[in-house]
């Protein structure tokens, strides 16, 4: 049986008349319990505290125990306890109806900003050292996954309280970038999944060159020709203009060698033709290129969902490409 609504505004009244200590009385208290290393109790000081203000919905304050919370604990490795607080931050948002502004997004940020960003052994010798090695790569999936956890939960709060369908471009960057920088194995299907959502073509070229000097013979032209069909499925033909540019300018600048394929051949051509009202000429580079396309599956779809966007061909399975989208989005 729900509350008679005069029941719920009592209860907001109450709420409202709880007094309770400034912020920075329980923040100067619980970073005495940091400081003394028993970081533990301080993970349940920080969320006692803050659910007592998320109780009185004096939200604002309880985001700045958790902001400060988060970051204390990150700053000293703490990735566990400061991403459960760093969640816990963004579920405020989310209670509190807090807009995606450029204020909040800051403060998204400065949490980011503090998980750590620690280099993988690169040398392997005695046992130790592998010891040493399994060791980092666990570390580093716990910090991947915790950061990870965040910044999906500052997505999902960006599609609910901003303006982007998809969510905050400023946050698909941190994710992608995070995700490259620390994965022991970089996925980058997934990396690009979240740059094109971004909006910092530069960047993702730079991470495209570090990645094709690196990776093994044939995953270089896919990673490229992939981020590129990927901007194009989204209808984003100027930052796949823009991604190729960066990447040409790379070349010049660093002397780089890039992959020569017909693959990206065909990526070359494809932009030219989407420039122009030419659905035969489409086809007939898909017919022309099958071989090379159909190295990757997805490559197909992301063609199909391109057909619609640019020509209006429909898709066979309407419900395909976003099924498709939710599987990466979860993965």
């Amino acid at each position: 049986m729900s509350p008679h609504p005069l029941q719920k505004t009592m209860s907001r009244a109450r709420s409202s008349r709880i007094v309770l200590p400034p912020v920075q009385e329980h923040i100067m208290k619980i970073d005495d319990v940091i400081d003394d290393g028993d970081y533990y109790g301080a993970q349940q000081m920080y969320k006692s505290v803050s659910s007592r203000y998320v109780a009185a919905e004096k939200y604002s304050e309880a985001l700045e125990i958790l902001l400060s919370g988060a970051c204390s604990q990150l700053k000293h490795e703490q990735v566990t306890c400061g991403a459960e607080l760093a969640v816990l931050f963004v579920e405020t948002l989310v209670k509190g109806k807090v807009p995606c502004d450029d204020n909040t997004l800051d403060r998204v940020r400065k949490i980011y900003k503090n998980f750590p960003q620690i280099p993988l052994p690169q040398q392997l010798g005695e046992d130790d050292d592998v010891q040493q090695l399994s060791e980092a790569l666990g570390a580093a999936k716990t910090r991947v996954e915790g950061c990870s956890s965040f910044l999906k939960a500052a997505l999902k709060w960006s599609m609910e309280f901003g303006s982007h369908r998809s969510g905050s471009p400023e946050i698909h960057i941190m994710l992608a970038t995070y995700v490259y920088s620390e994965s022991p194995e970089v996925d980058m299907t997934r990396v690009s999944y979240h740059f094109v959502r971004g909006n910092n073509p530069e960047m993702f070229a730079s991470i495209l060159v570090n990645f094709v000097g690196k990776c093994y013979p044939g995953e270089d032209d896919m990673a490229i020709a992939r981020a590129v069909l990927m901007y194009l499925s989204l209808g984003n033909l100027r930052d796949a203009n823009r991604l190729i540019d960066e990447l040409k300018k790379h070349e010049e600048r660093d002397e780089l060698e890039f992959p020569d394929s017909e693959l990206i051949e065909f990526i070359i051509y494809l932009l030219l033709t989407l420039q122009r009202d030419a659905l035969p000429l489409f086809n007939m580079l898909r017919a022309n290129y099958k071989p090379s396309i159909e190295r990757e599956p997805a490559l197909n779809e992301f063609l199909d969902e391109i057909a619609e966007k640019f020509y209006g061909v429909r898709r066979r399975n309407p419900l395909q490409g976003i099924f498709g989208d939710f599987l990466k989005m979860m993965g």
